[in-house]
């Protein structure tokens, strides 16, 4: 059986996506989205049901996974998921995980040192993992020859020492101590504000909200448009119900902002929209539907399992 990973061309960029994980985050929808609509997840059932909402346990599910481009020559990681042993007392679903994601990269054709670029959208638990790996009992940097870009606003927020509160309460702890310090220390991080271009096809922009250095990657090449947008879209009912948030940001009005404004550019220029956490298809073209959205064609993936 073949495993290799499927792949989209956008202009001269490829995609592919990389699987950590994909089931139940032992959340209901009522829980992880506490302001959807009433009745919304029925209306929608025939399309949230089974890639996004699982009907007979009502838990929602997600994929972990990351979006491997190569562009310019480069090899680019988004994201990196939860990673393998990490102890994560307050995220029980995220903890002392095995997975089999190096074997997924590798299937790419994709060592750990042939990454050249990390974009680590947030710094929350499921976004940073595989930053780093176990040598020994020491936490050391995946992807050894990789500059890490993250925002400078949410590592400031999310150091332990300046102490900030947030809605996520104890829910990334040890995080930012084995998954983001770690790369730091070793002179390997590229913490940026505002915006940062990477090459002609692909630039980060701040898309704060759902944490204050929320960020979004923009590609754009050959007349192809895309955005990976992080969490600012976790699941397909915040497309057509975009004033829905998350319990797990941290500035609400801010994150519908910014959602309802990166949604619209999408709309407006045909861009393909890639969160990090869809199953299904894992991306999808959006359209304007009044004030909200509708999921106008779901990307050229395999639906995951």
């Amino acid at each position: 059986m073949d495993k290799t990973p499927e792949q989209i061309t956008l202009g001269d960029v490829t995609v592919t996506r990389i699987k950590e994980y994909y089931g139940s985050v032992e959340i209901t929808p009522g829980q992880f989205f506490p302001g959807s609509p009433d009745g919304s997840w029925d209306e929608h059932r025939d399309w949230l049901a089974p890639d996004f909402w699982n009907q007979e346990t009502d838990e929602c599910h997600s994929a972990i996974q990351s979006w491997l481009l190569r562009s310019e020559g480069r090899t680019i990681l988004v994201d990196t998921g939860v990673g393998n042993h990490k102890d994560r007392p307050y995220a029980p679903v995220w903890s002392r995980r095995d997975t089999d994601y190096l074997d997924n990269l590798a299937a790419a054709g994709v060592r750990p040192e042939d990454v050249d670029i990390v974009v680590n959208t947030h710094l929350h638990v499921d976004h940073v993992g595989w930053n780093t790996q176990l040598d020994g009992r020491t936490w050391v940097p995946t992807f050894p020859n990789a500059t890490y870009l993250m925002t400078r606003r949410d590592f400031e927020f999310w150091d332990p020492a300046n102490e900030h509160k947030t809605v996520f309460g104890r829910g990334n702890q040890n995080v930012f101590e084995d998954s983001v310090t770690p790369v730091h220390q070793a002179g390997m991080t590229h913490l940026w504000d505002g915006s940062y271009r990477i090459d002609k096809n692909l630039w980060l922009s701040l898309a704060p909200g759902h944490t204050p250095g929320s960020s979004v990657l923009s590609l754009e090449s050959g007349g192809d448009q895309a955005l990976f947008v992080g969490d600012l879209v976790h699941t397909a009912l915040q497309i057509v119900e975009p004033k829905t948030n998350s319990c797990f940001c941290e500035d609400p009005a801010e994150s519908r902002a910014t959602r309802h404004k990166l949604l619209g550019h999408a709309a407006e220029n045909n861009a393909l929209v890639f969160p990090a956490h869809f199953g299904g298809q894992g991306a999808a073209e959006v359209a304007r539907n009044g004030s909200k959205f509708a999921i106008k064609e779901w990307a050229g993936f395999s639906r995951i399992s």
